[in-house]
């Protein structure tokens, strides 16, 4: 049986190794700063066999750099040996839900995210802390010891991860933000599918540098715009311009994926619009012209939020349906359009043809008529147009300006400055479909949850969101710490579960609500469940090896474990859980007997042969699990009689 590492990739070693089958000439040794020989790559050979043009020493060359980013860009390569750990009692629906809330640093859990998620996260929509001199910023530890670390002042946990004010008199103002915001982005975007997309709020203090670090990592090519979100509330007084606005900078994965249909918003008061009418019909049994006059007075009333593209739908037909009126007439002179003059229904004399004829075809000609989708003048003399209906048209090309002034909608929570409700329902109908899966990993107030919550019960959508937030500490003096939240990730998670409860009743008497999934599964981050010596063997002095009899630490839990390992094989941590007794010892078996686990002493053979009658993809045990030698001699035996595909692993 294979044993598994329990820790990230090294994602630096695998690019090495890349690197030699590519370029085995460029391989060669150096000494390390500790003496060692090392393995390492020959920058020049490297760049010969690359490019025909050298480019080293202080030669000019086109770059975006600051100090450290050669660290901030082994921060993201180096691997960890952290794992997330379950907690049922501060979950919701833990056995049925699909959604996750993460708490740790999330440098730490983007890593542990990597071969769980490569490739599967849809949308990546983050608020990061913004570079004001007042906000704290992360401060990763890239060269100290955790001992050295915690002699420096300010917040801190025991992993040496700390919180810190980045100071406009600090002479590294743009530098620590910098370093705090690159090696996550480096990690996000290995995250996202083919057709992904990322969508950063910020200000103007880091707006040129967070589009030019996103550039570098996800390629000129993929940058999809910057949209100007207008608060309408101008800051106080200032020195120079008062800005009433923030960005959302928006990359996606592979631009080639994507096509003009793909990113989108709905017009803002189609609903309303539509709302409107049919109520009016329904008052009226039927359309009638009270009806189309109620309409119009309306949209006079309501004409300064309505945009110019609304307004146009200002005309009611035979069925209730709001629509426009819009030119047939061609943009050019193809062979394949149509010159036929239409018929006008009344007069029965021809309407006339625009000079380039019309933009469709014969076909596409007599299928409007039939469907009453052409609209005629008083008589002949007037060139009839095409009704676009605003039902089919409820949707338009994301806009680069947001126009909205309105407050977080965070109830008694504790949040100063949190997202809108309207701009995170905005952002995530643009461009997620109804069974994505949304990635916030500065979640906060976990506006981005309810956004996806309240977007599932409006379109039946089943979206599934993963929140992640490092547990800061609230201040013993703040109401949040008073009311009992001693840190954020505990406002965040009674945010969703008030939002999930008010969504259900809002919506109670729709169809189906009582499937939305309002829950989610809570994570740790952590210490490995494994003992020092499963990673350093070669460290571990023969005098202390009788201390490790068992290589898993002794407060972890078999659920525990079982986590550790949905990790490592990149099996969903949203899946499902089954657990049953077999031969008197627990037995997980996840997503359909896709992984059967056991981490028990003394398996018995009745056990091993149950498991392997199930045909699992992966079986994993406890190194020493089996109650016999005979027994352990035997397992590959049962398996390959019984199921031979299965991957047969150990921790």
């Amino acid at each position: 049986m294979d044993k598994l590492n329990m820790q990230t990739k090294n994602l630096a070693e695998e690019k090495y190794e890349t690197l030699k089958n590519l370029f085995p000439n460029a391989v060669t040794e150096t000494i390390d700063e500790n003496g060692e020989v090392v393995k390492a790559i020959d920058k020049d050979i490297l760049m010969q066999e690359i490019s025909s043009q050298v480019v080293e020493g202080r030669e000019e060359k086109y770059q975006f750099t600051w100090p450290d980013k050669r660290k901030s860009i082994l921060a993201a390569n180096a691997p960890t040996s952290k794992t997330l750990r379950p907690c049922r009692e501060e979950s919701l629906n833990f056995d049925t839900t699909e959604n996750l809330y993460i708490e740790g640093d999330n440098l730490e859990v983007l890593k542990l995210l990597q071969e769980t998620y490569l490739g599967k996260i849809k949308m990546i929509y983050i608020d990061p802390p913004y570079n004001t001199g007042k906000d704290f910023v992360y401060k990763d530890n890239f060269s100290q010891t955790t001992e050295e670390y915690l002699n420096n002042s300010g917040q801190y946990d025991e992993e040496g991860n700390r919180l810190e004010k980045n100071l406009e008199s600090n002479g590294r103002f743009h530098t620590d933000w910098l370093n705090m915001i690159y090696p996550r982005l480096k990690l996000a975007r290995n995250l996202l599918t083919d057709d992904g997309i990322v969508m950063i709020h910020i200000d103007e203090n880091e707006i040129i540098q967070l589009v030019s670090i996103c550039r570098e990592i996800f390629g000129m090519i993929n940058e999809m715009g910057i949209i100007v979100w207008d608060k309408r509330n101008p800051k106080g007084s200032v020195k120079g311009v008062s800005y009433q606005h923030e960005y959302i900078v928006v990359f996606s994965k592979n631009y080639n994926e994507f096509s003009a249909s793909d990113f989108i918003q709905k017009k803002e008061n189609a609903d309303r619009m539509i709302s409107f009418v049919e109520k009016n019909t329904k008052k009226e049994k039927g359309v009638n012209n009270r009806v189309r006059e109620l309409y119009s007075e309306w949209m006079t009333k309501n004409k300064n939020s309505l945009t110019g593209g609304e307004r146009a739908y200002k005309f009611i037909d035979s069925n209730g349906k709001i629509y426009r009126e819009v030119s047939m007439a061609a943009p050019d002179k193809p062979e394949t359009r149509s010159f036929r003059p239409l018929i006008h229904p009344v007069t029965k004399k021809e309407c006339p043809v625009p000079a380039k004829g019309w933009r469709y075809k014969d076909e596409t000609m007599d299928e409007l008529l039939i469907n009453n989708e052409i609209c005629f003048g008083i008589d002949e003399t007037t060139q009839p147009n095409r009704k676009y209906y605003l039902d089919k048209n409820i949707n338009e090309t994301v806009s680069s300006v947001i126009y909205y002034g309105g407050s977080g909608e965070v109830e008694d929570l504790f949040f100063s400055n949190p997202k809108p409700i309207y701009i995170a329902k905005k952002i995530l109908y643009s461009y997620t479909k109804k069974n994505d899966i949304v990635l916030d990993f500065f979640s906060g107030s976990a506006t981005t949850a309810d956004a996806v919550m309240q977007l599932n019960a409006e379109d039946g959508g089943n979206r599934k969101f993963i929140m992640v937030q490092l547990p800061e500490k609230t201040d013993e003096k703040s109401e949040a710490y008073k009311a009992g939240y001693e840190n954020i990730c505990e406002i965040g998670k009674e945010r969703i579960r008030r939002a999930g409860k008010k969504i259900l009743e809002d919506n109670k008497d729709k169809e189906g609500i009582e499937n939305l999934d309002i829950g989610f599964r809570v994570l740790k981050t952590d210490t490995s469940n494994m003992k020092d010596v499963f990673y350093a063997p070669v460290d571990t002095q023969q005098s202390i090896l009788n201390n490790f009899e068992d290589n898993i630490k002794e407060d972890r839990t078999a659920e525990d474990l079982l986590f550790q390992v949905m990790l490592d094989l990149g099996v969903p941590l949203s899946s499902n859980i089954d657990v049953n007794n077999v031969g008197g010892k627990e037995v997980f078996m996840v997503e359909d007997n896709y992984l059967i686990a056991c981490f028990d002493n003394d398996v018995t053979e009745e056990v091993v042969r149950e498991i392997a009658k199930s045909k699992p993809y992966y079986a994993v045990f406890r190194d020493s699990s089996m109650a016999s030698d005979s027994l352990a001699t035997n397992f590959e035996q049962i398996f390959e009689s019984m199921s031979p595909e299965t991957i047969r692993k150990v921790i």
